[in-house]
């Protein structure tokens, strides 16, 4: 999975379960709700970087739940796909009226919504347009989910992989565990803060056989910072 955080909408628990498994399977971590209600009380916990919402849910439908949404100051920024069976050129115009970033007609193809998403999020800034973040010989492709150091593909797991991703997106930055926490793995997440020293392990003895173990640091008493600058990086020649 990536950095990104997906927030489902959708009231038909068949369609709701469909969309998770296919976000998922794309490199996304995704929050589910079945109505606009659950759905905000999701945002009180963390803010996603998209939401796709469904337009006919009961109680309040999701073009009004949108329209609350961009009059608030702190939400108002996060993009929307709407989702729905109505087809008809007035409903799409309503639909981006109220501030939905992009729309799509029932049924679609995964594919093309997988597209949609990215495409909206290049445009609300959050990813390139190469999907591509580099540091050093360190290069991470965000759209095929693949890290490589010196040009060799390294195996991580999921997590590691949003590890890498944070970290090369904030060089030198020192970061405490809860921030990390927070960052990484979201608030809605319970996990121990000193689980994370073993994550940070894992993936030190990952970068290490690669000669790079020094990149990720170990600030004492506050955290870890992930840095070029202070590290001596040693070529391994056994890859």
């Amino acid at each position: 999975m990536s950095q990104f955080n997906i927030l489902v909408v959708e009231d038909e628990e068949a369609i709701r379960q469909m969309l998770v498994l296919v976000l998922e399977q794309a490199g996304f971590a995704v929050l589910a709700a079945d109505s606009a209600a659950e759905a905000q009380n999701a945002l009180y916990k963390t803010l996603p970087d998209l939401i796709v919402l469904d337009w006919m849910m009961p109680v309040t439908s999701g073009v009004e739940w949108v329209r609350r949404l961009k009059k608030d100051a702190l939400y108002q920024e996060i993009p929307v796909i709407l989702l729905t069976a109505r087809g008809e050129e007035e409903d799409k115009i309503k639909g981006l009226e109220v501030g939905a970033d992009d729309y799509m007609t029932k049924p679609f193809s995964p594919k093309e919504l997988i597209a949609r998403i990215r495409a909206v999020l290049r445009r609300a800034g959050k990813i390139s347009a190469t999907d591509i973040i580099t540091l050093g010989d360190l290069q991470l492709d965000i759209g095929q989910h693949r890290f490589s150091i010196d040009q060799r593909q390294v195996e991580i797991s999921p997590t590691e992989f949003r590890m890498v991703q944070f970290f090369i997106s904030h060089p030198d930055k020192v970061f405490s565990r809860s921030q990390l926490l927070d960052q990484i793995w979201g608030r809605s997440v319970f996990i121990e803060e000193r689980t994370i020293d073993v994550h940070i392990r894992r993936l030190r003895k990952i970068l290490d056989e690669y000669g790079r173990g020094d990149l990720l640091q170990t600030v004492r008493g506050f955290g870890y910072k992930f840095s070029l600058t202070d590290a001596t990086v040693v070529a391994n020649t056994t890859h």
